[in-house]
């Protein structure tokens, strides 16, 4: 940092905010630390009694926030993305259609290790609307190494630390199990809510198929499901450990490959997700889908509608996050739950 005399200052770093004060009218920074000062400031600066200035002096190897940010939102990747303008040494991203952000979460844990850097998002494998906010960074000094932003670079390895996939499930077909509810003995409540819940993600209910009990009467069911070319098929009920309870057994019977029964969610634990050779999803919802607030399905519904294949490991990272609080009220999704 040096003094120089405000008319010899074009072309150079403002190290602090500098204030403007009209009475009654303007009272705020009119320079902002980092400012580069172009000929035109030059009158105005002297109007505000600025005859001297604190300038930072760019030494070679050394790189303005500004720019710092730009490489900093390389990393970030952009497909679906929309950056903000660069103000104050800070850049945003935004969702530029509704879809699924995903984090790489060890990449970026990586970068944020790094001195002088900073990258701060939304919650990963989290649905968003366009216009959302996702993302900021922004370097912490005013002016910095490139070399110390190399090593930031180099952290990330070259992969897109984020990602925005739009969701592209349009059709499903949902099994209603137990013989109560094919008998017309109880109304069908568990029907309606999924369809509300698949709605919100653009994807329309193209059949409903009611299987009453047992294994093989579920495994028909959906077989008569997959033949409507349905991209998402839900089975509903049936998935407690109760003898009369054979959801579970019908989708394997019906040849899904079972990548999970059980999830370590609550509400939610008696999940249960495959997916059959086409690459097919088919599910198996338990009860409290129908009436809690939020549950598994709440989590694992944006990944299915972004076209995202799902492993063990993937629900066993739900553990953490995984416990709904039962508030009085749900707030969700602006809630801890799952996140």
């Amino acid at each position: 940092m040096k003094l120089i005399p405000t008319r010899e200052a074009v072309g150079h770093v403002l190290c602090h905010d500098m204030t403007m004060i009209i009475k009654d009218k303007y009272k705020d920074a009119r320079f902002r630390k980092g400012h580069i000062v172009t000929p035109e400031d030059i009158p105005v600066l002297l109007k505000m009694g600025k005859e001297n200035l604190y300038v930072w002096e760019m030494e070679p190897g050394m790189v303005h926030e500004d720019d710092a940010a730009g490489q900093l939102l390389a990393l970030c990747g952009g497909e679906n993305m929309l950056p903000s303008p660069v103000k104050e040494g800070k850049i945003e991203l935004r969702a530029a259609c509704d879809g699924l952000f995903q984090v790489d979460s060890q990449h970026l844990l990586a970068v944020n290790s790094q001195d002088e850097v900073m990258i701060a998002t939304r919650k990963g494998n989290t649905a968003v609307k366009k216009g959302d906010k996702l993302a900021g960074m922004r370097v912490i000094p005013l002016v910095i190494a490139q070399k110390t932003l190399d090593k930031a670079i180099h952290a990330a390895e070259g992969k897109p630390l984020l990602t925005l996939k739009p969701f592209v499930k349009k059709t499903a077909a949902i099994v209603a199990t137990g013989s109560e509810v094919k008998k017309g003995l109880i109304q069908d409540t568990f029907t309606p809510v999924v369809k509300e819940k698949l709605a919100a993600f653009g994807i329309q209910t193209i059949s409903v198929q009611y299987a009453g009990d047992g294994v093989d009467n579920v495994a028909q069911a959906i077989a008569q499901a997959r033949q409507t070319g349905a991209e998402l098929i839900l089975c509903t009920g049936g998935m407690s450990v109760d003898p009369d309870d054979n959801t579970p057994g019908g989708i394997r019977k019906s040849g899904a490959r079972i990548v999970t029964y059980g999830a370590p969610v609550l509400p939610g634990a008696m999940f249960l997700l495959g997916y059959f050779g086409d690459g097919t999803p088919v599910c198996g919802l338990p009860g409290c889908v129908m009436y809690a607030g939020a549950t598994i399905f709440d989590l694992v519904l944006p990944r299915l509608a972004a076209g995202v294949e799902l492993t063990r490991a993937d629900f066993a990272a739900y553990g953490e996050g995984g416990l709904c609080l039962s508030c009085p009220e749900c707030h969700w999704p602006d809630c801890p739950f799952g996140k």
